[in-house]
This record gives C-alpha cells, structure tokens and sequence, in this order.
C-alpha cells in the first residue's frame, strides 16, 4: 500500500508497465520509451464537494484498471514504484 493520500478529487494510480520486447535485438532505453496510458488505481482522494455541499462520488473504485491522458498528472516515485497523481477528469475510462 502507498504511503501518500490523494486529496480533493484527485487519484494516486500506479502504471501497469508492458513487458520489454526486443525486436531485431534493438533495445530501447527507458528515457525514449513511451509511458504507458494504463494504470490501477491504488487510492482515491477525500473528494469533493458541489456548490450545495452534496459529496462527489467517484467514478473509479480502488483496484480499477483505468486509462489517463498521455501528459496528464504529477509522477511520483516513492519506494522504486512509479505512481502517478491525477484529477479524476484525467481518467479517460476503466478498462474491463
């Protein structure tokens, strides 16, 4: 489990790394790869409120796959683990 605490409507997701294959023996070094778009989600913020106080109900659940924009979020390493740190409008869907 993660030692960070999202707040607001924001969610912590850790990126599902694809496996490295190296074809015709070319390998391609970490800072030229592409980040991966899909990610589990580890841990949700304490949420939002609207204008008449209601609470914001999330989306995502806690262990969902989902996909976030390319650019989007703050990376965090924390513990040699790659997290990322989003608004949930930065999910663009769950992947089932």
């Amino acid at each position: 489990m993660s030692q960070i605490k999202p707040l607001g409507n924001r969610v912590l997701l850790k990126r599902v790394e694809e496996d490295e294959q190296v074809k015709g023996g070319i390998i391609i070094p970490d800072s030229a790869k592409e980040k991966p778009q899909e990610a589990e989600v580890v841990a949700l913020g304490t949420g939002k409120k609207d204008d008449d106080g209601n609470a914001h109900v999330f989306s995502v659940a806690v262990g969902d796959s989902v996909l976030t924009s390319k650019y989007g979020g703050t990376d965090i390493k924390l513990n040699d683990v790659d997290y990322i740190l989003v608004d949930e409008d930065d999910i663009l869907g769950i992947v089932e």
